[in-house]
């Protein structure tokens, strides 16, 4: 397992890098544009090479990137539509320009709508930006259920990979507080394998791409996405390493997004915690 933090790319992409190996990252995830606005970043020749030298010569050998959380593939609104669209594509286009090994997307909301034909506008809208882009795969990641947010079990994720054409590049991220907000109890062995299962049935084992560990704040099946740091909140660390110690995750990238104590991110003691977790769940497997 390659575990991680999301880092800030302030200053370009090969930074981030930077801020992973301080941090004892094996993998990293970013940004490629402002979180808060529209405006997709389009990394130039030089970046992309100073990216790659990084990457080259450091741990790091993973890089998420994260469609920003503005994006709704299911809006019903042309405008927020096409600005989503533009952005997907610009982060795929980074993806493959960076050699990503994915794009991580919250597949979108169906606000208050019926959640049927919302799947429906989200995968035409995934099916569209894959198409304008070349490899880079998209990972569809696992929602906690707010609102009208899609993805919030197993068979909504299946059925948002069926009608956006099912393309080998659509993969899944697993969020570990997600999952556990939105009612699948992964504390213990039994429940993980449970779960995991549940997805193979579905969706299917090579569609698993990616991992984020993050805590959760809230309580099992609460539908609220708020995340704690590893081991301080409802999963707490016996459910972190349960996490961690899946069999199927071993060959994942793993990306800690938690608040940090600091408010600035997974910190480097994290990261050491999260590997010293995956150690002793793998003991108890055993």
């Amino acid at each position: 397992m390659l575990i991680g933090a999301h880092v800030s790319p302030a200053g370009g992409p090969a930074n981030a890098v930077a801020r992973g190996v301080e941090r004892g990252c094996d993998a990293i995830q970013i940004f490629n544009q402002n979180p808060r606005a529209w405006k997709p970043s389009v990394y130039s020749d030089e970046q992309v090479t100073d990216f790659r030298d990084a990457m080259a010569s450091s741990r790091v050998d993973a890089l998420l990137i994260h469609a920003v959380y503005l994006l709704n593939t299911a809006t019903t609104d042309k405008e927020m539509r096409d600005k989503t669209r533009a952005s997907l594509i610009a982060s795929l286009r980074a993806g493959d320009a960076l050699g990503a090994h994915a794009v991580v997307l919250h597949p979108g909301s169906a606000l208050a709508g019926k959640v049927a034909p919302a799947i429906k506008r989200a995968g035409k809208v995934i099916a569209q930006a894959l198409a304008e882009s070349d490899a880079c795969p998209l990972h569809l990641e696992n929602t906690a259920g707010t609102g009208g947010t899609l993805g919030r079990s197993f068979q909504e994720l299946a059925e948002l990979i069926e009608v956006a054409g099912g393309s080998p590049r659509l993969g899944l991220c697993l969020d570990s507080c997600h999952m556990f907000a939105s009612g699948y109890d992964i504390r213990t062995e039994e429940g993980m394998t449970s779960a995991i299962d549940e997805c193979a049935e579905l969706v299917g084992l090579d569609r698993l791409g990616s991992l984020h560990l993050n805590d959760s704040q809230t309580p099992l099946g609460s539908n609220r996405d708020r995340h704690a740091d590893v081991g301080e909140g409802e999963l707490g660390r016996r459910g972190c390493a349960v996490f961690l110690s899946e069999p199927r995750f071993a060959d994942l990238p793993c990306v800690l997004e938690t608040p940090g104590t600091d408010h600035h991110g997974p910190t480097k003691a994290e990261i050491t915690l999260t590997r010293r977790l995956l150690v002793q769940g793998a003991k108890r497997r055993r």
